[in-house]
């Protein structure tokens, strides 16, 4: 098994953890995007990364499409309730924590422009999803329904790895501020082996390229 990518993309770092939580052997493949890596449009057609190649060189690409392939082929410790309606409401808050990724990332996309040729409705815009994808994660987390409950599910997953692209990129450093049970939450899953493990490199620059 291979996984196409870096730890410093949030949705990467989301399969891996899958990976190692369900203790399937894989090979992280370096590859970046951003720099035209044959090896990424090889194996996704679209050039993005993660991208997962199975021992019989079958491709999958797209994190919630990954993360549903493992699911299916590797259903133990189970990630999904289930039962078919609490599953789709764990994946709905996989969507988004995906979501609040996405806007994080266009923040980094748009500060990589000059200062005089940033957008700045863009950057509030996106700063505005994440304020409000974040206080519903926090209301989630709150409730221990689907997210932040005894058993770890792929909600936690996202919404950690979330959690560490913003910390990791410093786009809102006060996101903590009034979210204590996403606090909490990510204080226990960054001691898990899977997250200590898939750590983005710290050496990596503040606004590098490769993202997504």
């Amino acid at each position: 098994m291979k996984l196409i990518g870096s730890y410093t993309s949030p949705y990467v770092r989301k399969i891996s953890v899958i990976l190692l939580e369900k203790g399937i052997a894989f090979e992280l493949v370096s590859a970046a995007p951003w720099a035209g890596d044959e090896l990424v449009a090889a194996v996704n057609p679209l050039g993005k990364v993660p991208a997962l190649v199975n021992e019989r060189g079958e491709s999958f690409f797209d994190s919630p499409i990954i993360a549903q392939y493992l699911e299916l082929t590797y259903p133990e410790p189970r990630l999904l309730p289930a039962q078919p309606l609490d599953a789709l409401r764990v994946r709905q808050i996989e969507a988004l924590a995906d979501g609040v990724t996405d806007a994080t990332m266009a923040i980094v996309r748009e500060c990589r422009r000059s200062p005089d040729g940033q957008n700045e409705e863009v950057l509030l815009g996106q700063r505005e999803k994440i304020r409000r994808g974040l206080d519903a994660l926090e209301r989630h987390a709150r409730d221990r329904q689907c997210l932040n409950t005894p058993a770890l599910t792929l909600a936690d997953i996202a919404v950690a790895c979330t959690l560490g692209a913003i910390n990791y990129r410093r786009i809102m450093p006060n996101w903590c501020v009034d979210r204590p049970a996403l606090v909490a939450l990510v204080e226990r899953l960054f001691s898990r082996a899977s997250f200590a493990r898939t750590t983005p490199p710290v050496a990596a620059a503040l606004y590098t390229n490769e993202m997504l």
